[in-house]
């Protein structure tokens, strides 16, 4: 019998969805020292397994199928089906943004849900190397992964983590590899750079930039965060004129660099201008900003150069930063996936932003994976994802992609 009448015939003869209930349930219960509330999760496990054993009694592959109804709906097992016929693989590598995706801050309490922490361990019980790649702190993401998923997965060998878009990595418990510094790698004009900027960004500030914005505790990335909630209009406000600013201190940094300080409101103006053409985001705050410049010369060649190896990302309400084109998270990735040895990658890349969308649109141009999004992703990455397998996903259920993805995994199997 062909898959797909499979799958019909598990969702139409056998309720999946109390089935998925009682596996919720058993799965996200809470360590409690009660007789009582034990004896209860005890009762649903026992139901559990009897509903599981009618489904593993009644298919040829019933371990498989049983599982698929545990954990994914009938839409989930579905597109799990439409990915294993067009790509003909499992996933063995997750590759995962955090904020506003696996949590949210506009949806949640801003944690990773237990559901969705629950599932990343059934992936790294199955073997699944989990590579985390974010733009914030490697001591942030440290603390979270640890505090959220165990020191057991996060110290396990195949747990990697990609942090300030791809300026480091850590994979504890390799040895010399375990932390890389890749800025390191870059040449001494643009870490001088660099150098210059962070050493100027707040100190130099406008004193309401001092006051409404910090630094992000950066190794390498100059990252201006507000002092407000993100996606407040006050934090908006805030980053809008942080990220004018960062531009301005951007080109004073360069011109210094190159000595092209004899005429430094020209350089602000091409700085401006150049990056207001690499992002129509960016030149939308300029002229909001009234800061969008009237150029009529050419950029000179040697500024050029040292631009385009810089990059300047704004995110509405929540930061502007500047780092290295140099180093983003598709060169973390890559450099994580050595590490852990994965040779053959078939990643899921789960994210929302612009960073995100450069690691989705490596793996699609070299058929090494598949994109998923946050249906409030950034514009160009939630039209990536719908051009490519359509996974979007509601703010916060992250889970529902990893449930799809296990599905995946399972019937990937299958001969």
């Amino acid at each position: 019998m062909e898959r797909y009448d499979l799958v019909y015939r598990l969702y139409d003869e056998y309720d999946a969805k109390t089935v998925r209930e009682f596996q919720e349930f058993v799965d996200v219960f809470p360590p409690v020292d009660s007789r009582v509330a034990l004896e209860h999760w005890q009762d649903a496990t026992d139901e559990l397994e009897a509903r599981k054993d009618e489904i593993r009694a009644d298919f040829a592959a019933g371990e498989t199928f049983a599982e698929i109804a545990a954990r994914a709906t009938r839409d989930q097992a579905f597109t799990a089906l439409d990915l294993e016929a067009k790509y003909g693989r499992a996933v063995n590598v997750l590759v995962l943004d955090v904020d506003e995706t696996l949590r949210s801050a506009g949806g949640t309490d801003n944690e990773i849900p237990r559901e969705t922490l629950h599932m990343l361990t059934e992936f790294h019980e199955a073997g699944v190397p989990i590579v985390i790649c974010t733009g914030q702190t490697l001591e942030n993401v440290k603390g979270f992964a640890i505090q959220g998923l165990g020191s057991e997965i996060v110290h396990s060998g195949n747990f990697s983590i990609v942090y300030e878009a791809g300026t480091g990595v850590f994979t504890p418990g390799h040895g010399a590899q375990t932390k890389q510094l890749l800025f390191e790698d870059l040449d001494e004009e643009i870490r001088t750079v660099f150098d210059d900027v962070r050493s100027r960004v707040l100190p130099d500030a406008p004193e309401d930039l001092r006051r409404g914005c910090h630094l992000q505790g950066n190794e390498f990335n100059v990252t201006m965060k507000p002092n407000y909630e993100t996606g407040s209009s006050q934090a908006r406000e805030i980053i809008d004129e942080a990220l004018v600013y960062l531009i301005d201190l951007l080109a004073d940094a360069v011109g210094s660099a190159l000595d092209l300080e004899s005429d430094p409101d020209s350089v602000t103006a091409w700085a401006r201008a150049f990056y207001a053409d690499q992002d129509p985001e960016i030149r939308a705050v300029l002229e909001s900003e009234r800061a969008y410049p009237e150029v009529d010369d050419d950029l000179p060649d040697e500024l050029a150069d040292v631009l385009d190896r810089i990059d300047v990302a704004y995110y509405e309400a929540d930061a502007a930063e500047i780092g290295s084109l140099e180093l983003n998270k598709v060169v973390g990735v890559e450099r994580a996936f050595d590490v852990l040895d994965v040779a053959e990658p078939f990643a899921l890349v789960m994210g929302d932003s612009k960073s995100d969308l450069r690691v989705m649109e490596w793996v699609a141009d070299t058929e090494t994976g598949i994109a998923a999004a946050p249906e409030h992703a950034s514009r160009d990455t939630l039209e990536h994802v719908l051009e490519t397998d359509e996974l979007v996903f509601d703010r916060g259920k992250s889970v529902d992609i990893l449930r799809t993805v296990y599905a995946l995994n399972r019937l990937a199997r299958l001969e």
